[in-house]
């Protein structure tokens, strides 16, 4: 008979104990990007609802935007960096193969030891790593989870290409994931569609522009985020509100439950039919980040919860739902109670 091999048993419930943001410092309008692709202020805030985004400088990196937003999470949280055994950066603009930039992350702040790995599920990286990390700790395989979502996507834009240029944007949000006594973070709702992987992507391989530039040299072309975006909208509009109930429903509320509605800030227009068809009660809180930070991938949830909490349109402990979509097509929702912020 082999022999029995001993489980780990963790936290009854977890909740999201502490929040912490970076916003880059150089504010960007519409007029200073509009001119490239041929474009006006009017022109995109009535595409998109946004008004201005943060632009990061060579300074602001996706590790040190990283570590100042834990940094801030884990003062809000009053958890200690000894009790973080676990960091998980979603991130889809660490423009390194290899190695991941959570472990540097954990490293710089103190964290040696700590397991540390990136999550690449584009826009949903976040709420998929809250997934992640109340699994973890619910089943004790770590103690406490810090949980960061860091984005440099104008490394990555064709500052060109009318499709993009005047959507995303930089900044990173981190929270700590811990145990509870009350349940914090409800059952996530995920998947992915692959059929729509073309919607959004990088433009080509790196082994395409490697020979591009052996055969054109200098005139070789760097790989690029693409997206069309009449496809990324059709496929939101129509597809996410069952993804929302469910999530919702797992949950064991209805949407008159809800305090504050948090969806990934990929378009105003998107968040503005997510929140009609869910029928929303007039309290409940509808996140629009995107009018000032722009499409952060993501950093866009934890950024625009921190927003709700910062303008006073929310408060620590309301009940909020999460739902994030983007490149695979991937996507994950679930309902958590709002932390305290920093």
């Amino acid at each position: 008979m082999a022999a029995r091999i001993a489980q780990t048993t963790g936290a009854e419930h977890t909740a999201i104990l502490g929040l912490g943001v970076y916003r880059p410092a150089r504010v960007v309008t519409n007029d200073e990007v509009a001119g490239p692709i041929n474009s006006s202020d009017e022109w995109i805030r009535t595409r998109s609802g946004i008004r201005t985004r943060r632009f990061a400088d060579e300074s602001e990196t996706i590790q040190s935007m990283s570590v100042a937003a834990a940094r801030g999470a884990l003062e809000s949280s009053g958890i200690a960096v000894d009790q973080v055994d676990c960091v998980i950066v979603a991130t889809s603009t660490h423009l390194l193969l290899t190695p991941a930039a959570a472990p540097r992350i954990a490293t710089e702040l103190g964290m040696n030891g700590s397991a540390a790995f990136d999550v690449s599920a584009g826009c949903a990286g976040f709420c998929h790593s809250i997934a992640l990390a109340s699994d973890l700790v619910r089943a004790g395989t770590a103690s406490h989870v810090l949980v960061i979502g860091v984005e440099k996507l104008t490394n990555t834009v064709n500052p060109k290409d009318r499709s993009t240029a005047f959507l995303f944007a930089d900044g990173a949000g981190a929270v700590i994931v811990g145990p509870s006594d009350e349940p914090g973070i409800g059952p996530t709702v995920w998947g992915s569609d692959g059929t729509q992987h073309h919607a959004i992507r990088q433009d080509k391989d790196w082994m395409e522009f490697f020979h591009e530039i052996d055969e054109k040299g200098l005139d070789a072309v760097r790989p690029y985020l693409a997206m069309e975006g009449t496809a990324v909208f059709r496929w939101a509009a129509h597809s996410l509100e069952k993804v929302c109930r469910d999530a919702i429903d797992r949950a064991g509320l209805s949407p008159e439950d809800l305090d504050a509605m948090i969806p990934h800030q990929a378009n105003g227009r998107i968040i503005e039919i997510m929140a009609r068809v869910l029928k929303l009660p007039e309290h409940c809180a509808l996140a629009n980040d995107i009018e000032e930070a722009g499409n952060t991938s993501a950093a866009s949830i934890p950024l625009a919860m921190e927003a709700l909490l910062r303008k006073g349109e929310s408060k620590p402990g309301d009940t909020a739902l999460l739902i994030a979509f983007g490149a695979g097509l991937s996507y994950a929702a679930q309902v958590v109670n709002l932390p305290n912020w920093k």
